[in-house]
């Protein structure tokens, strides 16, 4: 039996910090190393709703919304057995790049999923962990549609379903004491791997409306929670 020990409310300070994250250089504000036009803000209207948006500046750059456990008040941490589960509305224009990801010391990346609009129903799912994952693409998957995700982080196999079915076991997993952060976010991209946003694009956005993760009893017990 497993019972829910995270429910995001993306508001909370004290789960959330919001505009910064290690995952960038020198934790942010922008990453164009990584193809991102991002300029992270933790404006409260681009993450804090659970509606994540990027809005064009004067400069070239997005102010892009982002929310991380890490640096938090509660410091939420995933965990070897957990499964993740989570709604979300996916994105219409083009350059739209959200991503639900892991993040702990460098690395323990695990990529929930991270979405394309020019590739419109192909999901990227990636265990940088062990190297692991796949695209994967469905019928259920096309800009604006809503699915429902989950990831169990098992020791040996990460596991993935979409809509309730498995659409990916990995037979890699994370290893048995692997832990990481959760990073929530919408990036635009520059252009060097997808489409950057048409030339009169001034806002992108996409919803999380449910992320929620699941722990086993035992091992919650064991660990206090």
């Amino acid at each position: 039996m497993s019972e829910a020990v995270f429910v995001a409310d993306f508001a909370s300070a004290s789960q959330w910090v919001a505009g910064r994250t290690w995952a960038y250089p020198d934790g942010g504000p922008t990453n164009p190393g990584d193809d991102k036009l991002d300029r992270l803000t933790a404006d409260p209207g681009h993450s804090r709703t659970g509606t994540f948006r990027a809005t064009r500046r004067a400069d070239g750059l997005w102010d892009t919304g982002l929310l991380t456990t890490e640096g938090s008040t509660e410091a939420f941490m995933v965990r070897t057995g957990d499964r993740l589960e989570t709604r979300v509305r996916l994105p219409v224009g083009l350059g739209a790049w959200p991503a639900i990801w892991t993040w702990r010391d460098g690395g323990n990346e695990v990529d929930v999923f991270e979405y394309h609009p020019d590739h419109p129903d192909l999901l990227e799912l990636t265990n940088h962990v062990r190297h692991g994952g796949a695209y994967v693409r469905d019928d259920a998957v096309r800009p604006g549609a809503v699915v429902d995700l989950s990831v169990t982080f098992g020791r040996r196999d990460v596991v993935w379903r979409l809509n309730g079915r498995e659409v990916l076991a990995d037979g890699r997993g994370v290893g048995p004491a692997w832990r990481a952060y959760l990073i929530v976010n919408l990036s635009v991209c520059a252009g060097r791997y997808h489409p950057p946003p048409d030339a009169a694009a001034t806002e992108l956005s996409y919803e999380v409306q449910a992320l929620t993760v699941h722990r086993d009893r035992h091992q919650a017990a064991a660990a206090g929670g």
